[in-house]
């Protein structure tokens, strides 16, 4: 009968100090949330690593972003995105083309570049995970498990920043083994920006005889 006790005592114990750290983990990122939506805009620039052992896969690119509110500014692998708020504009050079969406045509749950810094707000758990050190900084992990069973994605790692409250990295597992990272380079805010950045000038891809593609 003790160790019945016992093990119901450790049982409880146990789960007392996994509510604690999800609760922790919920604290960390709404405060993570909340000092996004001070800023007026942002300004990342990031490294992006594609990796899958099974198929011997590694690839890495770099890129940027701007944003501000839903709009934003996406330079990456050569081409750039710009999102006005109602329409999404994809420039590509090497074709020469813009494709222009009615708006933005992700999949349900994908992190759009507009949300890749609050997606977490919504259908996923919170677990805390382990502190590293990174170069001098303590890099707080939370993970995330999306609540839809059916999701493509397995795991997300959210690395933040203790001090800055700012997102260092992101890794997130797919459920086909592919591991996606995406390591914050530089992180500005409140920068002096364009008013027209986010708009899409149709007249100067006319002239360079760029193709436009309505969808």
């Amino acid at each position: 009968m003790k160790k019945i006790f016992f093990f119901i005592a450790i049982a409880l114990i146990s789960f007392n100090i996994n509510a604690q750290n999800d609760a922790k983990a919920k604290n960390l990122l709404d405060e993570v949330y909340a000092k996004v939506k001070s800023y007026d805009n942002i300004f990342i620039e990031f490294k992006y690593a594609l990796d899958n052992t099974a198929e011997s896969i590694h690839q890495e690119t770099k890129g940027d972003v701007t944003i501000q509110g839903d709009k934003y500014v996406f330079n990456y692998l050569g081409a750039t995105k710009i999102f006005d708020g109602s329409k999404t504009y994809t420039i590509i050079p090497e074709n020469e083309e813009v494709v222009i969406e009615a708006s933005q045509e992700e999949g349900e749950g994908a992190i759009t570049p507009s949300k890749m810094l609050t997606f977490y707000k919504e259908g996923y758990n919170y677990k805390w995970d382990i502190l590293k050190n990174v170069k001098g900084r303590n890099i707080q992990y939370v993970e995330l498990t999306p609540i839809d069973s059916n999701s493509e994605i397995k795991q997300i790692l959210l690395g933040i920043d203790a001090q800055t409250k700012h997102i260092y990295d992101l890794i997130e597992v797919g459920s086909n083994g592919t591991k996606t990272t995406i390591t914050v380079n530089s992180f500005k805010t409140n920068e002096p920006i364009s008013k027209s950045l986010f708009t899409f000038n149709k007249a100067k891809y006319d002239e360079l005889g760029y193709y436009i593609i309505t969808n």
